[in-house]
């Protein structure tokens, strides 16, 4: 069992991986593979292409996004809406462009991050 403290969560932080303002907020440290952060987007930005090693939950927490699976087209997510991205699908999501989102990301394994989505 493990009890982590908000106060031994660490600063958020901004990250290359995305485009427009996006803050990250530790929730859950990586452990044993696992990692949990609060993500929060202005409006408009998102994610770059990635995937995860076993896969992810995202849980959307407030505002409005999207998200989109290669090959597919962009899905509107909303706050309560909960999203399984299975084990290595390349994905990208982030807030819609007239409102800011936040949603809870539960990465399994190993993230892999590919290029900016144009």
């Amino acid at each position: 069992m493990r009890i982590v403290r908000q106060s031994d969560r660490g600063p958020g932080e901004q990250r290359m991986t995305v485009t427009g303002q996006v803050w990250f907020e530790p929730v859950l440290p990586a452990t044993d593979g696992t990692t949990m952060a609060n993500v929060t987007f202005s409006p408009g930005a998102r994610t770059f292409w990635h995937s995860h090693e076993g896969g992810q939950v995202l849980q959307i927490v407030s505002g409005r996004g999207l998200i989109c699976s290669d090959g597919g087209e962009p899905e509107e997510i909303r706050a309560g809406d909960v999203v399984w991205i299975p084990a290595g699908e390349r994905h990208w999501h982030g807030a819609a462009a007239d409102s800011p989102m936040t949603h809870l990301a539960i990465s399994l394994g190993t993230t892999h991050w590919a290029e900016e989505v144009v």
